[in-house]
């Protein structure tokens, strides 16, 4: 399965070298030295990863036959692409986009609020996309904020910060008193 692990970004210097989106937890395997990647779009690709290096936080990778700096401006805003094996698990507490998109999300309170419509990859933290009532609702994917993440049992539990989604907490809260 083709899955993005990287978007290119701009051109860094005059040797050819980019500064590359990472959107792996594995940036060491996926762009070692000779890694192929396919690309998005597939016209620019594949590309071979000729030297990949770590430079002031940011990987700096060159390809083969984008030697200069025109070259590699060329490559800007690429997507890449690495074949992997959808059953590769890693560590707990890592998904796959694939997996996580439409999965329905609860409130700790088991209400179903919406489903995950997509994965926002942030320098600084992955947000989490849903639908509720017709309207698009972001909350970053963080433990504080998404408790439990349950792939095999098909759900999402959130704990959504005052004042994104309110009404619907007073919705449960109103349920619960309800029940008792």
């Amino acid at each position: 399965m083709l899955l993005v692990v990287g978007r290119v970004g701009r051109a860094h210097g005059l040797r050819g070298e980019v500064t590359i989106e990472v959107r792996t937890d594995s940036p060491e395997i996926r762009f070692a030295d000779g890694s192929v990647l396919v690309t998005d779009p597939a016209s620019v690709g594949p590309l071979t990863v000729v030297h990949a290096k770590n430079h002031s936080g940011r990987l700096l990778i060159t390809f083969v036959g984008f030697d200069d700096r025109n070259k590699a401006e060329s490559l800007r805003n690429t997507l890449l692409l690495a074949d992997i094996d959808p059953d590769e698990v890693g560590e707990e507490d890592e998904y796959y986009d694939f997996q996580l998109i439409g999965l329905p999300v609860h409130l700790q309170a088991g209400t179903v609020i919406g489903a995950v419509t997509d994965v926002i990859h942030l320098p600084a933290q992955d947000l989490l996309a849903f639908s509720y009532q017709e309207r698009e609702v972001l909350i970053p994917f963080i433990h504080q904020f998404v408790p439990g993440v349950d792939i095999k049992g098909k759900k999402i539990v959130i704990s959504p910060p005052p004042g994104l989604i309110d009404e619907i907490e007073v919705e449960a809260e109103v349920d619960e008193e309800g029940e008792s």
